[in-house]
């Protein structure tokens, strides 16, 4: 039986997560205060509803929560971009985290595919 671990969109999802937390980690107390905790539950938010819907054992739930894990994969893109607007990134850390598009067509065929196997 194919495990939570398994999945590749459920590791890309848990490796956001820790990027994220890496950076946030050095900003000043403002800035971990206001888009830092937006940005770190955003991330932490799409490995969490992956998780949760696939141990739902039910497709319907499962789709159901792999929606809500993509709204905050777009969520943590909106913090990153707002981030980036307010000089908390470098380059090479924006260039890294805005790199969610992988996640997101990963995480579209992981939604598609939810229900079509037996």
């Amino acid at each position: 039986m194919l495990k939570l671990e398994d999945l590749e969109v459920y590791r890309l999802a848990m490796k956001l997560g820790e990027m994220v937390w890496t950076v946030v980690e050095s900003w000043s107390n403002l800035a971990k205060d206001t888009i830092g905790k937006q940005l770190i539950r955003s991330a932490d938010s799409v490995a969490a509803n992956v998780a949760e819907g696939y141990g739902r054992y039910h497709f319907k739930e499962n789709k159901l929560f792999s929606y809500y894990g993509r709204g905050s994969l777009l969520e943590t893109k909106c913090w990153i971009e707002k981030a980036q607007q307010r000089k908390l990134l470098s380059e090479a850390q924006h260039k890294e985290l805005i790199a969610v598009d992988t996640l997101h067509l990963k995480l579209n065929a992981y939604i598609k595919s939810i229900g079509t196997h037996s």
